[in-house]
């Protein structure tokens, strides 16, 4: 698709949902994020996007009145399972910020993403206040946990992903379809492996013959450059993956057959479904963590693709066969 839309995008993080709404066919109007490194990893990789670097708060959606498409990661810490799952009560919830700016700007359609965290029973309520207050401003909206896994990613990384159309709009709206095949860490990982001239990188891919689990980026606060808790360093260990920490680079010529080898910022970008040209900006810390806490493009660009054609009127959705609901 030509970007032919617009989209003003909200807690954009490192770019990986920015991308794959590129790749969708949606032009960035402004890109907002908080943290400095994920700004600057923006700015060089999009030098023409207008980022602001500040909090969302400060955003005012009026100038924006009428974009085809607002877009965003909101903070995940307030439905995490990992965390004390305040919702509402968490000063890092920023639902109430995205309604707020649906409100100002008047957007054909809004993609909001999230921890599947956000879909369990706790969350009804909550939900579905989310539901009717879009509703009240003239939006048909559905929840879906998607696995990035279905869509080429090589790890689970389930994400509660919220889409909201203006009603005009919403029967064209149906959610992607699932690819056939899925994709493993060893496929993605085997040339980075081999291309120093490791012998057992052939030997190694097809160990590593499986999905991942999620990536985790940790935040400021918590978490180091290694590939999460113990049950997921376990679970990388099974496919052949050393998770206790990132290697500067990859296992070369010299490196021993059977080396359990960990993974490179390269590598855990490629596992995040990035493009190997899309640089992230910071120290090995920094840039992981922007890594980790993405949201994977090739999910990004399946959504915003469902979301174009029903814009675009190229939705095949037959009228009345879907209504708002709360998963």
């Amino acid at each position: 698709m030509t970007n032919t839309l617009s989209c003003l995008e909200i807690c954009a993080g490192a770019g990986g949902q920015s991308l794959g709404l590129e790749q969708a066919g949606f032009a960035h109007e402004l890109a907002v994020e908080i943290e400095p490194e994920p700004c600057e990893t923006l700015r060089i990789n999009r030098p023409q996007w207008k980022v602001h670097e500040g909090d969302v708060r400060e955003i005012d959606g009026l100038p924006y009145r009428g974009i085809d498409l607002l877009a965003g990661g909101v903070p995940c810490p307030p439905f995490s399972i990992a965390g004390k799952q305040l919702g509402k009560d968490d000063e890092r919830d920023l639902f109430p910020e995205a309604l707020r700016l649906v409100s100002e700007s008047q957007p054909t359609a809004v993609m909001l993403e999230n921890v599947r965290g956000l879909s369990t029973a706790k969350f009804y309520g909550y939900r579905q206040s989310v539901l009717d207050k879009l509703a009240s401003m003239g939006y048909r909206a559905d929840w879906q946990v998607l696995n990035a896994s279905d869509f080429g990613v090589p790890q689970l990384r389930p994400r509660f992903i919220l889409v909201a159309v203006k009603d005009s709009y919403f029967e064209g709206f149906d959610w992607p379809t699932p690819l056939a095949k899925t994709t493993t860490v060893g496929e993605i990982l085997k040339p980075l492996m081999a291309r120093d001239g490791w012998p057992g990188a052939a030997a190694w891919a097809k160990k590593a013959n499986d999905v991942g689990p999620t990536l985790v980026g940790g935040s400021r606060k918590h978490g180091g450059p290694d590939l999460g808790p113990t049950r997921a360093r376990a679970a990388w260990l099974a496919l052949g993956v050393d998770g206790r920490g990132l290697a500067n680079v990859g296992p070369d010529v010299s490196t021993p057959l059977h080396h359990v080898p960990r993974l490179t910022l390269e590598m855990a970008a490629a596992i995040q479904g990035f493009p190997s040209d899309w640089t992230f900006y910071g120290r090995k810390t920094a840039a992981y963590r922007q890594i980790g806490n993405a949201f994977p493009p090739p999910v990004a660009a399946a959504v915003g693709r469902s979301i174009a054609r029903a814009l675009l009127g190229r939705g095949t959705k037959p009228r009345g066969a879907m209504v708002a609901r709360s998963a």
